[in-house]
């Protein structure tokens, strides 16, 4: 246990110093990643527990409070790119509620602070707490002279130019005081978003910047980019709009009440959120909320939760605000991680072991941060179990880098009409019959059900060319899936030996066409054999760079060779130990021929390898039985030299341990995290149990490191493995 599962009450002031000082270098660096670069490093349930983990140190340890505290910060500094601009009145944060009691909470402060009998109405307005970028538009005589952002809070950057571009913001305003400043969200629909990203695939979308290679990653960033631009052209090009919800300075009273003014910014033609609603106790606030999030999945913006505020203004004044958040308002965020979306449709995926794998095509929603369109369903029992129909509102989540799951069906809301999913018993690419394979040792059917099509079914040839290429198999840049997809269906290549060839092919007058390298125009795919290929080379450089990385992987690890044959049950620590035991190609292939030959010894002998077992002695014993598979290894061992592997420590102080790697490593890339505890004697593993030994954790780990936490492991940071590593 380290000093940051301690009640405050329980730290000396110099732990609680240590952890403060932590705490702010962290939550600084996630505010200029969020609000300066338009990308976060942490989700919003990690920073909001930091955030709550800073409050609860603050009150036991007042005099520790830092200048450079998240309780004395809002947002970021401006950034140089734009003039900074200081706001005539500070944009305020908020503070959280994540729970009924924390919202009943605030309204007993709020009544406990004013003198409040509890048969007086707090009335509140209740709004959806926009997943945006704050901005503030100043207004003089009823003319936009000044946009900005929020920058810090006091600051922020002058983006009047590209503010002018959005259709949502009046230019004039007839009838407005002298001075008004109008504070809201600018924000960027969901379908919206989903275009822009389409656009940037395809290298049709203006700036952040023109030739963007990367998708944003959810409408937020995609919001935040477009109006930080240099060329206002640009954001202009881009589909912001803008929810008004607050104000800065003003000349002259708009009205006595929170939501009086928002009826006159809507009279000004600004756009107020159509979803604000005035109520007058908890239970009603609560209940606006449920059905807000009820609603979440079908609105075309993303939120994060509920906003309310004191309705009256003169209790708003009374109140006052706390070096930086009001306390007359409060955020009740919805929980972290989950979402309702719809699920449009079910689609069948042939992977590269022949599964039949459903997978939920949903409207996209953004949970903890990330723009989901896609959820796994696992099998035709998960279907079942869940009762899922296409059509239906669910609730999905997401942990970590695990792909989102559904997690319920909300069957009061199924549309009338729909019915039970019928799971396909053929495979949907190559018709063959799909089953259920019975388990050979118990007699029970697999949950699976698998393409008995084997490599005659193009889906699962594809799936692995796929794998091969991929970043953690052979690692041959400049090829996505696109391409493999591309070059498989002209037979170009349709298996790994045909990478080994390629430059040849084209050296003797084959001219390659791409849809996934940039730098090539995309031709339409033809079924012509390799000696008709005619699509046109745009840019030799792009296509060199592909040979360059093919020809590098000639020599990757044996390791990596035996991952990338794809090979069921046979993942990267399997490969890594398979390797070390059988250290050369001829080694491993007369290992795989003896299993296919039912030699008991060369069995025995497998089995007995610490962290292998009978299902991987059984999957190699499969895959060499089939003469094709033997051809393939053999034509591509032909083109290879795989490296023996590295030589590993049999002592030292991880040596024999079992490691996990968790979260985003600063100094060095997991990869080369996990080579390094290898070659240090040590076992990587992908998950936590009992059995684990340590757990090194970077920024943004999540539930490996609760679960190593509650287990009681040793958990390392990454200046603590480095310190033990390098001795």
């Amino acid at each position: 246990m380290t000093t940051r599962d301690l009640d405050p009450a329980d730290l000396s002031r110099e732990d609680a110093a240590e952890e403060l000082e932590r705490i702010a270098a962290r939550m600084g660096e996630a505010d200029a990643a969020y609000y300066a670069d338009d990308a976060p490093v942490m989700s919003d349930a990690e920073y909001d527990a930091l955030k709550a983990r800073n409050a609860a140190l603050e009150e036991a340890f007042p005099d520790l409070v830092r200048p450079d505290s998240a309780s004395r910060r809002v947002g970021a500094a401006p950034s140089s790119r734009f003039a900074k601009v200081q706001h005539a009145e500070p944009m305020l944060s908020l503070d959280n509620a994540f729970s009924d009691e924390d919202v009943a909470e605030f309204v007993k402060r709020v009544r406990s602070f004013l003198s409040l009998s509890e048969d007086e109405t707090v009335a509140l307005t209740a709004e959806p707490k926009i997943d945006g970028l704050s901005a503030s538009l100043r207004y003089e005589k009823g003319k936009l002279v000044l946009g900005a952002t929020r920058g810090d809070g006091r600051a922020g950057e002058d983006v009047t130019a590209n503010l002018r571009t959005l259709d949502d913001i009046p230019k004039k305003i007839e009838g407005a005081p002298d001075v008004l400043e109008v504070r809201g969200e600018v924000y960027m629909t969901k379908p919206d978003f989903a275009a822009l990203n389409e656009a940037i695939e395809r290298g049709e979308a203006q700036g952040a910047g023109a030739g963007r290679k990367e998708r944003f990653a959810n409408p937020r960033n995609a919001a935040a980019g477009s109006l930080r631009q240099k060329d206002s052209a640009i954001t202009a090009s881009r589909p912001l709009r803008f929810f008004a919800y607050a104000w800065g300075q003003v000349s002259e009273s708009l009205g006595g009440t929170q939501s009086e003014i928002l009826d006159r910014l809507g009279s000004y033609g600004f756009s107020v959120n159509d979803l604000t609603r005035r109520v007058e106790t908890i239970e009603g606030a609560l209940d606006h909320y449920r059905e807000i999030e009820r609603q979440r999945a079908s609105l075309p913006y993303d939120i994060d939760g509920v906003v309310y505020k004191v309705d009256r203004l003169d209790w708003q004044q009374r109140l006052g605000i706390i070096t930086r958040t009001p306390r007359w308002a409060v955020a009740h965020k919805f929980p972290a991680e989950r979402a309702q979306t719809v699920v449009e449709r079910i689609e069948i995926n042939v992977g590269r072991t022949g599964a039949l794998t459903p997978l939920a095509k949903l409207t996209p929603v953004n949970v903890g941060g990330v723009v989901v369109s896609n959820a796994t369903l696992h099998n035709k029992d998960e279907i079942e179990r869940l009762g899922l129909r296409e059509g239906d509102t669910v609730v999905i989540q997401r942990a970590g880098d695990v792909i989102p799951q559904v997690v319920s069906v909300l069957e009061e809301a199924r549309p009338k009409g729909t019915k039970p999913y019928d799971f396909p018993d053929h495979c949907p690419v190559c018709g063959s019959e799909a089953v259920n394979e019975l388990n050979p040792r118990t007699g029970a059917p697999d949950v699976v059900r698998r393409c008995t099509g084997g490599l005659t079914c193009p889906a699962q040839a594809v799936e692995r060319l796929k794998h091969f290429v991929s970043r953690k198999a052979m690692d041959i840049d400049g090829v996505g899936e696109r391409q493999v997809e591309e070059w498989f269906a002209r037979h170009i290549v349709r298996e790994p030996a045909d990478l080994y060839t390629l430059e040849a092919r084209q050296g003797e007058g084959a001219v390659f066409g791409t849809s996934d390298l940039r730098s090539y125009r995309r031709k339409p795919a033809t079924k012509t054999r390799s000696e008709e290929w005619t699509s046109e080379v745009t840019n030799q450089t792009a296509l060199d760079n592909v040979y360059r990385s093919i020809e590098a992987s000639r020599t990757a690890p044996l390791a990596r060779v035996i991952f990338a044959l794809g090979i069921r049950h046979v993942g990267e620590i399997t490969g890594r130990l398979l390797a070390r035991r059988y250290p050369s190609a001829e080694e491993f292939v007369g290992l795989g021929k003896a299993l296919a030959a039912g030699d008991e010894a060369a069995r025995a002998q497998l089995i007995d390898i610490d962290g292998l077992g009978e299902t991987v002695a059984d999957a190699l014993a499969a895959f060499f039985h089939e003469a094709h598979n033997r051809e393939a290894l053999g034509r591509l061992l032909a083109q290879l030299d795989p490296a023996p592997p590295e030589a590993v420590a049999a002592e030292g102080p991880v040596a024999g341990k079992t490691i996990v790697f968790t979260g985003k490593l600063e100094r060095m890339s997991r990869d080369e995290a996990k080579a390094q505890a290898e070659r240090m004697g040590a076992k990587v593993a992908g998950s936590v149990s009992a059995k684990t030994d340590i757990v090194v954790a970077g920024p943004g780990a999540g539930s490996k490191l609760k679960k190593a936490q509650e287990l009681g492991l040793d958990v390392m940071t990454e200046d603590d493995w480095l310190a033990v590593a390098q001795g």
